[in-house]
């Protein structure tokens, strides 16, 4: 009886492997998978123009059940700066030794709320967002960017009501006023790379939301936005780390900077050392930083 050898039959490939072989021959990619950081930014400048579009139509639809509709975006920082006038330069009498303490207050109160503003609605900008996560490909970075322009657009508009509450304080225009077009774009710089760093964070755990508001007022009162920090520093016998932390914090920067340029009564000295390699270095620090730290976790975005 003869015997029949059989040759074993090859190894069956796995389903991945037949998969990962199929799309090959197909020319086919992951879908979400995460680009090179060269090719990210590429395709991030590709949409520039929807990031623009995008935050314009944020900024146009915020206040569109409201009766007075975009009057808001400048009445809400106002209001808010009577509030702290009434609280603090009146009741607790921190108008005292600072000339112009109204022009300086309402630029402290708007430039500290562009910052605010941007980072609360970066906290949100990927959990808040799914659907459009889900139903689009396009680079993640795009959405806490637009929400980081549409707060700046925002400040454009407010800035409108600073000119004419410097005017009527007797500010006068100068040629330090241009002093604002650096300044601006080194903070929105800042202000999108924390955008970018909480829009990560927030994408995996969505109550950072919750406790954002809890940590921006606190941040706000450690940012002389309704108090002189130079003044604080100089009259209270305060640790020289302390002295720095207050005087180099990124939003106490900004303001200054800000209000070095608008208000003429608002001197150099009053800046903290250094202040523009401060305020370059922490938006460098922030921006790449917080862009790269976003682009890492390209591909988790929408998941779960």
């Amino acid at each position: 009886m003869s015997q029949v050898l059989h040759t074993p039959p090859p190894r069956q490939a796995t389903v991945d492997d037949d998969l990962a072989t199929l799309a090959a021959r197909h020319g086919l990619a992951v879908s979400g998978a995460r680009p090179s950081l060269p090719e990210y930014v590429r395709q991030l400048w590709a949409r520039r123009h929807f990031i623009v579009a995008f935050s314009t139509a944020k900024l146009t639809s915020q206040y569109s059940q409201a009766k007075l509709g975009q009057v808001w975006q400048v009445m809400t920082p106002l209001l808010n700066a009577a509030v702290y006038y009434l609280i603090f330069g009146v009741l607790l009498d921190s108008k005292r030794d600072v000339p112009d303490y109204i022009p300086f207050l309402v630029t402290g109160v708007f430039i500290w709320t562009f910052t605010q503003s941007s980072i609360m609605s970066g906290t949100r900008a990927i959990s808040g967002n799914q659907g459009l996560v889900r139903a689009l490909h396009f680079p993640r970075a795009a959405l806490p960017i637009s929400f980081a322009l549409q707060q700046l657009q925002q400040l454009l508009f407010s800035m409108a009501a600073l000119v004419v509450i410097l005017l009527c304080f007797g500010v006068p225009i100068a040629f330090s006023w241009l002093l604002v077009v650096p300044a601006l774009v080194l903070q929105f710089t800042f202000n999108a790379g924390v955008s970018m760093i909480l829009a990560r964070v927030g994408a995996k755990t969505p109550d950072i939301s919750q406790l954002m508001p809890f940590l921006l007022r606190t941040w706000m009162y450690l940012s002389g936005v309704m108090w002189s920090i130079d003044r604080l520093t100089r009259q209270h016998d305060l640790p020289h780390p302390v002295i720095v932390m207050l005087k180099l914090n990124p939003p106490a920067v900004y303001i200054d900077l800000m209000r070095y340029a608008l208000i003429d009564s608002f001197h150099a000295h009053q800046l903290p050392p250094h202040v523009w390699a401060a305020a370059t270095g922490w938006a460098l620090i922030a921006g790449v930083g917080g862009f790269i730290y976003f682009w890492k976790a390209e591909e988790t975005y929408g998941r779960g």
